[in-house]
């Protein structure tokens, strides 16, 4: 059996657990598209307010808010393996049995729970997100193409984030709640224009974990919206790579954590 046969074998035995008991399934979906969506109220209520924000109005930053939160509910779908990493593998000393299975870790641990929870953060993004492109007047169809460009680079860049934090249990052992900055507060981060923010942040967001690259200039590509710090819009149609280059790199960092791995647990 390959490894992608394994890893449906195994996503489809998460499926069927989760689905046991639909009531519940039905409705931690429907809590956690309430939840997230009310997070949006509180944007929107800004700009019931103020009207635009640094040249912003309310549909562009819909699209910036519906793209980073459908990209992240893709990689939490995806990355519970890596998130609960720390107490359940690592502190257990469980990992040691990881490695005596003749299949890559990555496939085991994206295998561990494919999580349908998220949905509702999926279904509530791409609403928020459809609703921002019907109020954007200036929306440039010709490069919507670059919509399941951005949010695959914006999956793999949060699964990237994931896959670093699970790394760094090898030294900690348990997870470091310092970590949700970059995961939770990189989503809450993302649902603003980048000129919201100082230079060195902005930098940050590009460079090292590139969130702006993935979310931000992919939406000014969309949009037609020139961009106030200079970046030309050609940038926006090549930065989601920047996303899937982030992921390699924390792989890199997983398999030197896995080769200095030597056990924990009691």
């Amino acid at each position: 059996m390959n490894a992608f046969s394994l890893y449906r074998r195994m996503a489809a035995a998460s499926i069927k657990a989760q689905l046991r008991y639909p009531g519940t399934f039905a409705l931690q979906l429907i809590g956690n598209f309430v939840t997230t969506l009310l997070s949006f109220f509180g944007i929107w209520s800004l700009f019931q307010r103020f009207g635009s924000i640094a040249g912003w109005d309310i549909g562009a930053v819909a699209v910036l808010y519906g793209l980073v939160n459908v990209s992240f509910a893709i990689a939490e779908t995806l990355g519970r393996g890596f998130e609960v990493f720390g107490g359940e593998y690592v502190k257990t000393g469980s990992f040691d049995r990881l490695l005596l299975r003749p299949r890559s870790t990555l496939v085991l641990l994206l295998g561990h729970e494919l999580r349908l929870r998220p949905i509702g953060r999926f279904l509530q993004g791409a609403f928020v997100m459809g609703a921002g492109f019907w109020l954007s007047p200036h929306v440039s169809w010709a490069t919507v193409w670059l919509l399941p460009w951005a949010v695959t680079g914006g999956a793999a860049m949060f699964l990237g984030v994931l896959i670093g934090q699970a790394a760094l249990c090898f030294v900690t052992v348990e997870g470091l709640e310092v970590v949700n900055v970059l995961t939770y507060g990189g989503v809450e981060a993302g649902q603003y224009p980048l000129t919201m923010f100082a230079r060195w942040l902005r930098r940050f967001l590009t460079w090292a974990l590139p969130l702006s690259a993935v979310c931000y200039y992919p939406a000014l590509a969309m949009l037609n919206h020139p961009d106030p710090l200079g970046m030309p819009l050609w940038f926006g149609l090549l930065s989601p790579g920047m996303g899937f280059a982030f992921l390699g790199l924390m792989v890199l960092c997983w398999q030197r954590g896995v080769a200095g791995y030597v056990s924990s647990g009691s």
